[in-house]
């Protein structure tokens, strides 16, 4: 007989670029259309709603980008510090560093024997590995990527924004809010739902929380579009 391969892929092996693409591309669609909904409400014409809306759409873009990287980049000079801690303490402690993995197997359930059994084959393999793993918490699934993060932020983010800009640039100039805002929510609804599907979650359950707030903050711009759209003409 062969040998089977496992092969199962689990949700938390794509939590570190479905957590920044889910972002990146809500943020996109909610704070462009806010923005063009906005401005549209205080009574600018199609030229300037665009401008503003491509506007928004390279500084969101960037600004996504940048924000995604540094975040990124701090929690991975935090896993080196500790990685590099414990590669000191394992050439400076080695008993204590073994004993130390021991007691985590056996507070996950393994008797004292088979504890020190496995801790002393792990370490035999890979201490290091090992000690990231389950000391630290560290291992390939969720360790984290800056780059990928922050390109994958800027790109989705940009494909989030490009929906009401198509919209406000092909519908008459009187209706942009309107259809702007109805087609941003329908697209969150989406969003949402492929969101909470890729990550093994309730599909109705993410589209609503998503177009909850998305309608919060478009009808918020609309509203102070509107107010200074009011008292400047």
């Amino acid at each position: 007989m062969s040998r089977l391969s496992h092969s199962e892929i689990h949700m938390v092996h794509r939590i570190g670029w479905l957590r920044a693409a889910v972002l990146g591309a809500n943020d996109g669609l909610v704070s462009t259309a806010s923005l063009v909904v906005g401005v549209a409400a205080a009574g600018s014409g199609k030229p300037e709603v665009l401008i503003a809306g491509l506007a928004g759409l390279v500084a969101g873009a960037m600004s996504m980008a940048a924000g995604e990287y540094v975040s990124v980049s701090s929690q991975t000079d935090a896993e080196q510090a500790d990685l590099a801690r414990e590669t000191r303490e394992l050439a400076e402690t080695p008993e204590a560093e073994l004993e130390e993995l021991t007691l985590i197997y056996v507070d996950r359930g393994l008797d004292r024997d088979l504890a020190e059994k496995v801790a002393a084959q792990l370490t035999e393999r890979d201490a290091l590995g090992s000690h990231a793993r389950d000391e630290l918490g560290i291992s390939e699934t969720v360790t984290a990527r800056p780059i990928q993060a922050a390109l994958v932020s800027a790109l989705t983010f940009a494909l989030g924004a490009v929906l009401p800009l198509i919209v406000a640039l092909l519908v008459p100039e009187p209706r942009i809010g309107l259809l702007v805002g109805a087609s941003s929510i329908l697209g969150l609804a989406v969003l949402g739902g492929l969101g909470a599907s890729a990550g093994g979650a309730g599909v109705m359950r993410g589209a609503a929380r998503v177009t909850f707030w998305g309608a919060l903050a478009m009808g918020a711009t609309a509203a102070v579009g509107a107010v200074f759209g009011v008292t400047l003409g």
